[in-house]
């Protein structure tokens, strides 16, 4: 029996990825209508629009993204690629445009929560020390290795 606890990770990997699925294909597509911006967050799409190649870049990236959380594949992968892009819409609504701000309120703590549920998986991204694997002992801080021993 699965129990609401269980759930919780997927509805809101659902939820992230039909969010970031969705607003990435209406960016190709434009099927869902924009309310009208204000001023400085025109000045700033515009920006992004400008350089050719930023916002077909980011979009893309949603869309694939979104699919990789939808799919129930590469979950972390795709929180991580996420996470510089939710900071950057709350950043968005917090400065430029207030009135999206409750929905990517939701999207970070979402990000959050998805993020706490796989933190197994990040358990060596987050290594203060990490050393490559098959590496042979390298000098840390100054520090020498000991001399080989010779039997």
């Amino acid at each position: 029996m699965t129990t609401v606890k269980s759930s919780l990770p997927a509805a809101a990997r659902f939820a992230l990825g039909a969010i970031f699925f969705v607003f990435g294909l209406n960016g190709f597509f434009h099927f869902l209508p924009q309310p009208p911006a204000p001023p400085a967050a025109q000045a700033f799409f515009g920006a992004l629009f400008a350089s050719g190649y930023f916002v077909p870049l980011l979009k893309t990236t949603e869309v694939a993204a979104g699919a990789l959380l939808l799919s129930n594949r590469y979950v972390p992968l795709a929180l991580t690629v996420l996470a510089p892009i939710v900071v950057n819409i709350v950043a968005f609504h917090t400065f430029l445009a207030p009135g999206g701000l409750g929905i990517a309120l939701f999207v970070l703590a979402t990000e959050i929560a998805l993020a706490w549920y796989y933190r197994e998986s990040f358990r060596g991204v987050l290594t203060a020390r990490a050393t490559p694997r098959g590496a042979k002992s390298i000098a840390v801080e100054g520090i020498q290795p000991p001399a080989p021993s010779r039997a």
